[in-house]
C-alpha cells in the first residue's frame, strides 16, 4: 500500500473585500463587536458572475502548478462544497471539464465546514489501496449566496474562497492518520434548509444559514478536544511532535482552545480567519496553502488539520508534509 502525500497546494480568493466597517453600515454591529467575538476583520465576497467552480478552478490550477503535475495526470477529483453551482452535475464534474480531465472519477463531498477533511480522507483511501495515483482535492464555497445579510449573528461570519491540494502516491510518509465523525442529532443547531412552496417546488437551493451560536461553540470546543486525543493515540505520536495546527477558521476562541489543548503557542497555529472569515469547506486548505506559501510550513513538518461543521460533522487529518 502506498503512502498518500501532499504534492502541492493552491488557494484562490475573490477580489472584493468586505470589511467589518462596511457591514456595520448594513446591520446593527461594529468592528469592535465582531473582532472581539470572532477575530474576523474582513472577508472576500464573490462577484455576481463568479461561481463556486470559478473559485475551485483558480485554486486547483495553483495546486497543480505547485505539484509540477499536469491535469491529465489526475485520476480522481473531489470537491468539498455546500454551495454547488448546480443541483447536478456536481461541481467536481464541472471542474473536471474545465481542467480537461476526462474519464476518472469526480464527485462532490458535502460535510459543510468539515468537507475538505472528509474529502482528503477519502482521497487518501483511494491512493493507499491503489485505486488512484494522483488526486485533486478542493474545498470551495460561495457562502455569501446562502447568507441572510440582515441577520447580524451570521452575516458577519462567512466569506467565499477555495483551497486545493494535489495528493499523490509516495514512498515517503504523508498522511499518518485520519478520523471522521458525525452526529445528526444536532442538525438544527447549525443549518441551511431548502425552501419549498406548498406544491413542493423548490424556491431556493439552500439557505439562509441559521445558527444557535453559543451551543455550537460549546459543542465544537468539547468535540475537538476529544478528537485531538483520538488522533494522537492512533498515530503513536505525542503532542510535542506536532509542529503546526491548521484548524477550521470559524472563530479565534475555538482555535485558541484547541491550541491550548495541544500545548501549542499561537505562533504554531495557521490563522486566516481575520482576513478570510469562515469559508466553510475552503477554510482548512486555504489556511494550509497560506502556511506553505509564506514558508512557515516546511517539508517534513508534522501538521494537524481539524474541522467542525454543521451536521454536526467533525474530523482530523494528521500528516507529515
Amino acid at each position: 500500500m502506498s503512502n498518500a502525500r501532499i504534492l502541492g497546494t493552491g488557494g484562490f480568493l475573490p477580489a472584493r473585500v468586505v470589511t467589518n466597517a462596511e457591514l456595520a453600515q448594513r446591520v446593527d454591529t461594529s468592528d469592535e463587536w465582531i473582532v472581539s467575538r470572532t477575530g474576523i476583520r474582513e472577508r472576500r465576497i464573490a462577484a455576481p458572475d463568479e461561481s463556486t467552480c470559478d473559485l475551485a478552478e483558480g485554486a486547483a490550477r495553483q495546486a497543480l502548478d505547485a505539484a509540477g503535475c499536469l491535469a491529465t495526470e489526475i485520476d480522481l477529483v473531489i470537491v468539498a462544497t455546500t454551495t454547488p453551482d448546480r443541483v447536478f452535475p456536481g461541481t467536481a464534474c464541472l471542474l473536471q471539464d474545465r481542467l480537461g480531465i476526462h474519464g476518472p472519477a469526480a464527485f462532490d463531498v458535502q460535510a459543510v465546514c468539515s468537507g475538505f477533511v472528509y474529502g482528503l480522507t477519502i482521497a487518501e483511501k483511494f491512493i493507499r489501496t491503489g485505486s488512484a495515483k494522483r488526486a485533486l482535492v478542493v474545498g470551495a464555497e460561495t457562502m455569501s449566496r446562502i447568507i441572510d445579510w440582515q441577520d447580524r449573528s451570521t452575516c458577519v461570519l462567512f466569506g467565499d474562497g477555495a483551497g486545493a491540494v494535489v495528493l499523490g502516491a509516495s514512498d515517503e510518509p504523508g498522511i499518518l492518520s485520519s478520523h471522521l465523525h458525525a452526529d445528526g442529532a444536532y442538525k438544527d443547531l447549525l443549518t441551511a434548509k431548502n425552501t419549498m412552496t406548498d406544491s413542493g417546488c423548490l424556491l431556493r437551493a439552500a439557505g439562509p444559514v441559521t445558527m444557535r451560536g453559543n451551543e455550537v461553540f460549546r459543542m465544537a470546543v468539547t468535540t475537538l478536544d476529544g478528537l485531538v486525543g483520538e488522533t494522537l493515540a492512533a498515530s503513536g505520536l505525542q503532542q510535542a511532535d506536532i509542529k503546526w495546527l491548521v484548524p477550521h477558521q470559524a472563530n479565534t476562541r475555538i482555535i485558541a482552545a484547541t491550541a491550548k489543548r495541544l500545548g501549542l503557542s499561537m505562533d504554531q497555529v495557521i490563522v486566516t480567519v481575520d482576513r478570510h472569515g469562515n469559508t466553510s469547506a475552503a477554510s482548512v486548505p486555504l489556511a494550509f496553502d497560506a502556511g506553505v506559501r509564506d514558508g512557515r510550513i516546511q517539508r517534513g513538518d508534522v501538521v494537524l488539520m481539524e474541522a467542525f461543521g454543521g451536521g454536526f460533522t467533525w474530523g482530523a487529518v494528521l500528516l507529515r508534509y
